[in-house]
Formats: C-alpha cells, structure tokens, sequence
C-alpha cells in the first residue's frame, strides 16, 4: 500500500491515506498518455478558421487588360491572390480536428498519468473541503494553510456552488471533480489535492 499525506483544511496532517498499489501502473503506456495529451488539446480547437477561396470573392470575370502590348503583366482576373482584395491562396478552411481514444486506451492512460502523480508524491489527501460562502478569500485561507503559494487542482467527488464560485477567480487553482477530471488537468498542475470521498471515487474509477 502506497501510503499519501493526509490532512485538513486547516493544514494541519491527520494522518496518513493508503492507497492499493494494485491500482499503480509505473512501467508502461507512456505512449499512451501521450496520444490521450495530443487527442484532448486537438479536441479544443474548434475548427472555423475560413478565408475566401477564388469563387467566394467579389468581381467580375472581365480581364483586367489585353494580354499583350501593354509592357505589363498578363492578369486574367480580378479576384487573383497575388492582387490586393483577391482570394487566399491555400488559406485555412472550417474543419474538424477530432482525434479519437479507445476507451481502453484512455483508460489506462488516465490510470498511468494519475500513478505517476502518486509515484512523485504530488498527491495530498484532505479530509474535505468546507467553503462556507462564495468568498474568494475563504478559498485563498485553505491554499495558504496548505502552503499552495503556486495553487493546483482540486478534485472532489461533487462540486458545490460555493467552492466553485470561491475558486473560479484564483490564478492557477481549478477544481474538477473525480468523475470527469482528465489527464490533461492531472498533469498540468504540480500539486493535486483531493479529498477522501473523491479519492475514493478515482480509485473506484482506476480500479
């Protein structure tokens, strides 16, 4: 049993929370977490970039001049790209950058990424996280008794109004809950903070 720091909003270590190293993967799927990684970020992106090709741009189809005699060069049409107000030439269009993960896949990926986290000793375990009001500055009072001066990720098994509202405007501090929070968000913060009932509902969810 892999045993994590246990503590209360207060700061202060309660003891100790164990984790079944039955539940770790630390020698595989890296590969795994990688594509997982690159599929979220490419999921993002909404795809709507659009520049106008050559039959989208206003004008008529009159040659500009006659093709010869002028000293000029020969121009066929108006809405050509090399001319200022013309069309984009290979310009982006909308379309879709969906990348997909087996569930499998994402699975053991999400299982891989969470164990490196608890492998480091990034991981703490707070008995709950009480915000009694909406208040940015009670949320602020937890980070500063758990000596978080460069905030993290907060997951909990069911994400009241109060502890969303409090924690929205904090720099670098985001909250999620076990069911939904992803590799992405586990990986982009330094320190992961989760309280038993959500740690419970991610082992329930790796195992």
């Amino acid at each position: 049993m892999s045993k994590l720091p246990l503590k209360n909003v207060k700061g202060d270590s309660v003891g100790d929370y164990e984790f079944a190293d039955s539940l770790l993967v630390l020698d595989r799927a890296d590969a795994l977490v990688h594509e997982a990684i690159v599929a979220y970020n490419a999921n993002q992106r909404v795809g709507t970039a659009s520049t106008l090709n050559k039959g989208e741009v206003h004008g008529s189809g009159k040659k500009p001049w006659k093709q010869k005699g002028l000293g000029r060069a020969r121009a066929g049409y108006k809405q050509s790209n090399v001319w200022r107000g013309g069309h984009a030439a290979h310009g982006p269009r909308p379309r879709s950058y969906n990348k997909s993960v087996t569930k499998k896949a994402g699975r053991l990926a999400f299982q891989r990424a969470f164990s490196a986290k608890v492998d480091q000793g990034d991981i703490t375990v707070i008995d709950e996280l009480t915000v009694s009001a909406p208040k940015t500055k009670e949320f602020n009072a937890v980070l500063k008794n758990l000596g978080l001066d460069r905030g993290g990720l907060f997951i909990v098994e069911q994400a009241s109004d109060n502890q969303l509202l409090a924690s929205r405007n904090i720099p670098n501090v985001e909250l999620a809950t076990a069911k939904l929070v992803n590799i992405y968000q586990i990986l982009r913060h330094k320190n992961v903070i989760i309280t038993k009932a959500g740690m419970e509902a991610i082992e329930s969810r790796l195992g």
